[in-house]
């Protein structure tokens, strides 16, 4: 039983672009977010974790067609503009399935929503991703969302400018750009999903037990890697050394890993082994 996961939290070297948003500034009031927990088509499941999923979202695409007052916040422009989103650290089971809802949730407190907005600006999303993923990791919703954050920042991106122009651009030839400016990341260590007409909606990186990159499950799903994605553009983030080229953007150089973040993980939650179940 492993009661404490060391993390691989990537050091960012001056002058490379985190690419996740052009500008953020939470509301100075957080909204209450409404409690959720296991339901009838979402069952408390409790399984032993075999892997993660670490899902990013390209809010423009989001954006452009979200409605309502939850998404006042991500999509509003007047507390940011985001290119990728933190959806979730999401972890996996053995097989098809997954633990999720695995304890009663209360609400997420109020610091630590306003500690993560900039990385997911949904007060919901948040109290979302704490009760159906973070409760079957960690008893501490501040932990769970330290290791999600630090996770997410560690993430580098393609110059998405470049490809929204490019036309004719595949699943695989993105995945390829997005592999390139993470060190350690295969095109095989990812997943696309699209909406309806083809457009880029998230990015699904897959990591094993240590949350390092590892190839991604058959039944992971996403998008063909023949078909064509298309990108809604995003907010200009610049970074002076990516150079796009004609055809497919450069990445900027990958900056190298050394140990960081620590989770706590409670032995009371989940047992993670060193064999499967």
């Amino acid at each position: 039983m492993l009661e404490r996961l060391a993390m691989l939290a990537l050091i960012a070297v001056p002058g490379t672009a985190l690419a996740q948003s052009a500008q953020c500034s939470p509301p100075a009031q957080v909204a209450r977010p409404d409690l959720e927990g296991p339901s009838a088509n979402e069952p408390k499941r409790i399984l032993p974790i075999g892997s993660y999923t670490l899902a990013l979202s390209w809010s423009p695409q989001y954006c452009s067609t979200a409605k309502g007052g939850r998404s006042a916040i991500q999509c509003g422009g007047r507390n940011g503009r985001f290119g990728f989103t933190l959806h979730g650290l999401w972890p996996d089971g053995f097989g098809k399935e997954w633990p999720q809802y695995c304890r009663a949730a209360d609400l997420v407190p109020r610091q630590v929503i306003r500690q993560n907005l900039c990385a997911t600006p949904s007060v919901q999303l948040i109290q979302h991703e704490w009760a159906k993923h973070g409760t079957c990791m960690t008893s501490k919703p501040e932990l769970y969302f330290n290791l999600s954050r630090a996770l997410y920042q560690s993430i580098r991106y393609p110059d998405m400018g470049a490809l929204a122009r490019t036309k004719n651009v595949t699943v695989g030839q993105f995945a390829q750009a997005f592999a390139r400016a993470n060190q350690g990341l295969r095109p095989d260590m990812l997943r696309v999903t699209t909406t309806r007409g083809n457009w880029l909606s998230e990015v699904w990186l897959c990591m094993d037990r240590a949350m390092e990159f590892a190839r991604c499950p058959a039944h992971q799903g996403g998008a063909a890697v023949a078909s064509y994605v298309r990108i809604q553009p995003g907010p200009n983030i610049p970074n002076p050394r990516r150079h796009a080229t004609q055809t497919m953007p450069r990445e900027a150089p990958v900056p190298a890993r050394k140990p960081g973040l620590i989770l706590d993980l409670d032995p009371n939650v989940q047992t993670l082994g060193n064999s499967n179940p």
